[in-house]
């Protein structure tokens, strides 16, 4: 039950992260463009539209994240591996956005982007000591393909 919940609300937090990066995406995209300032000679339209692309890419990315983290809180069984490393990565994209989110936003970012963490991470290792514990005998010994054990004379 546990699993469920932690799931379908790491699910629901990365769609309102989605929707509020590609709206501060829009934002900046608007300002870089109306600005129409030329830093170390770039050009303020593809600026923009970078700005627009990067928002796009990132919010797709927090989209599939929380679709995947749906279908395994519906479900009620552990992401496969593909999405286990997609999953992963968002982690680590969390992990490095909190560190950097101290010193340019504050701690109530830092706070925020830390609990979506470990969400995603919950989610993780909830589902992983589901699998582990009911696919073993508790003995060990399947996980020890290629042992080769010495025999006597």
């Amino acid at each position: 039950m546990l699993r469920r919940i932690v799931a379908g609300l790491a699910a629901i937090v990365l769609v309102v992260e989605a929707a509020v990066l590609v709206l501060v995406h829009i934002v900046l995209g608007r300002t870089t463009a109306n600005q129409s300032m030329s830093i170390a000679g770039s050009d303020p339209d593809v600026m923009s539209k970078a700005t627009y692309a990067l928002g796009a890419g990132m919010g797709a990315f927090l989209l599939l994240c929380a679709v995947l983290l749906a279908v395994a809180a519906v479900r009620d069984l552990a992401p496969g591996r593909v999405a286990r490393v997609v999953l992963i990565a968002a982690a680590v994209v969390h992990a490095v956005l909190g560190a950097l989110a101290v010193g340019l936003a504050g701690w109530g970012v830092f706070a925020a982007v830390m609990l979506i963490f470990c969400l995603i991470v919950l989610s993780l290792t909830l589902y992983a000591v589901r699998g582990t514990s009911e696919g073993g005998s508790g003995s060990g010994s399947e996980d020890r393909l290629g042992e080769i054990t010495p025999t006597g004379p």
